[in-house]
């Protein structure tokens, strides 16, 4: 579906660049499966194609033109297709941008190599720039989290309010005894045995999961696309939880594997405007295993902030 509001603002980013319309054979179904996946969404939207830097970033975006901005950060090789049980309530009451990360499997296209975080960071601000994005509201999940609050401690300025959705290594650690980081690194593989159990451990509805979602994810696992960045990701400090000016709102599975009550704790005392919720019956991808609770909870939040 087109999002016809776009056109004027975003025109320039609209065409389909060579690499989506003529892709490589071995992208060639990962692309389908992803288009696939879009048809799960059910509001307009518009997909653009943004030169930077480094490469191509691909931003899906919702809403109508007028309303506040709601930046979206997607977990790890989850691309901005996970968003499909959110978009609706999201986009309703803000128009929304759903960035794939440049250096996993998505529609954005990486041209010159990113040797450091900061250079991440630079990747996203040229995003920003390039869509005239002075104040938004940023949403991150799981590994997206972690980049969520990354920026933010960089660009405060440009951040009007935060959600964290179980957000990955950034409160507490993640145990490498307990084989997580496995599941998390590799959420799915080509063994259906192996893809059921990573499942079972990672959502507590896996019912729930869209099998034409899951079908785009197991491509995108496929490549491996394990990126050097994901050893850097360790916990934030006392001090960089206290220096967010911004309102945090983190919500957390009750059946988090890599989350806990601690990671609620920390959040209520450290960040200076934070709030933290349980939300039961929920685990890792608590975004889907109980959607209509986390986007009523996040509206709610967003209307306030």
């Amino acid at each position: 579906m087109n999002l016809t509001s776009c056109e004027n603002d975003y025109i320039k980013y609209a065409d389909k660049p060579d690499y989506i319309t003529n892709p490589q054979p071995e992208y060639a179904s990962f692309f389908k499966a992803y288009d696939a996946s879009l048809k799960l969404w059910d509001v307009p939207f518009e997909e653009l194609y943004i030169p930077t830097s480094y490469g191509t970033a691909h931003v899906i975006v919702s809403g109508e033109s007028h309303k506040e901005s709601v930046v979206l950060l997607h977990g790890m090789n989850a691309s901005s297709t996970m968003w499909y049980p959110n978009i609706k309530a999201l986009s309703e009451n803000y128009r929304v941008f759903a960035i794939d990360f440049i250096l996993e499997p998505g529609k954005s296209f990486i041209s010159n190599e990113i040797e450091n975080l900061d250079q991440i960071n630079s990747w996203y601000q040229e995003i920003f720039t390039k869509l005239k994005l002075k104040k938004f509201h940023l949403i991150g999940a799981s590994r997206g989290g972690w980049l969520a609050v990354n920026m933010a401690l960089r660009h405060q300025e440009n951040i009007q309010s935060m959600v964290l959705l179980s957000p990955a290594q950034t409160f507490i650690w993640i145990r490498p005894s307990t084989n997580l980081l496995k599941n998390i690194i590799h959420t799915f593989s080509s063994n259906e045995r192996q893809v059921q159990e990573t499942l079972e451990s990672m959502s507590s509805h896996v019912d729930n999961i869209s099998k034409t979602y899951i079908e785009q994810y197991e491509i995108a696992n496929e490549k491996d696309s394990i990126n050097k960045f994901v050893v850097d990701m360790m916990p934030f400090s006392k001090q960089d939880f206290k220096s967010l000016k911004m309102p945090v709102l983190v919500l957390i599975g009750d059946d988090d594997m890599i989350n806990n009550k601690k990671s609620i704790r920390l959040a209520k005392e450290l960040i200076p405007n934070g709030q933290a919720k349980m939300i039961k019956n929920a685990g890792h991808f608590l975004s889907i295993d109980q959607a209509e609770m986390v986007n009523k909870d996040i509206v709610e939040f967003l209307k306030n902030n």
